[in-house]
């Protein structure tokens, strides 16, 4: 079974997400549709876009259900859970092009440098000398992992990302300032105060 997943890394992340968004949307419609055609006829025979064999299948399965309340081609968790997916994977759309706008910026610290890598969606932290156990330990707590081929402490590059480095002394930027102020600031989420 192949993976189907669509990670933020891939540069054509957005062009899957709509993609994806699309089917979702036409197959809410075509679901709907359905449904509002066996209300009305009481079969989904002669319903546009349902084959004659496919209507003929639904109508015996609706019949063979055990369950009253629910006497409808698609049932109302399909409807619910198709819903729900073309909200998450719009809200993931959103995020997206708001990253893409806004940009974040990477900063020095004592002993590194914290960089934003784009072309792999991570932020990585690169430190002149291996930090202690403690330090790597504080790192996994905040969601960092080791990467070898890298070098580099990293994780995936969201807004996230730079709010747990907050709370880590040891990356603070050498203005003394804290990451999140470092980023440019979002339109969107510019209205007030944080």
């Amino acid at each position: 079974m192949s993976n189907k997943a669509i990670s933020s890394s891939d540069p054509n992340a957005l062009e899957k997400l709509n993609t994806k968004l699309e089917a979702c949307e036409k197959r809410q419609a075509h679901m709907k549709e359905v449904n509002a055609y066996y209300r009305k006829f009481g079969t989904c025979k002669g319903c546009p876009g349902v084959p004659d064999e496919m209507a003929a299948k639904i109508d015996a399965k609706i019949e063979s259900s055990s369950y009253s309340w629910d006497k409808q081609p698609f049932s109302s968790y399909e409807l619910t859970s198709n819903n729900s997916e073309i909200r998450r994977i719009k809200q993931r759309i959103n995020e997206l092009e708001r990253h893409q706008e806004v940009g974040f910026v990477g900063w020095k610290f004592a002993g590194g440098e914290a960089v934003v890598n784009n072309d792999l969606n991570r932020l990585q932290l690169f430190f002149d000398e291996r930090p202690d156990k403690e330090k790597c330990s504080v790192l996994k707590r905040k969601g960092f992992h080791w990467s070898p081929r890298e070098g580099a402490w990293q994780r995936q590059l969201n807004d996230n990302a730079i709010y747990a480095v907050n709370y880590v002394d040891f990356v603070k930027p050498l203005d003394g300032r804290r990451p999140t102020d470092l980023q440019p600031k979002d339109p969107q989420r510019d209205t007030g105060a944080r």
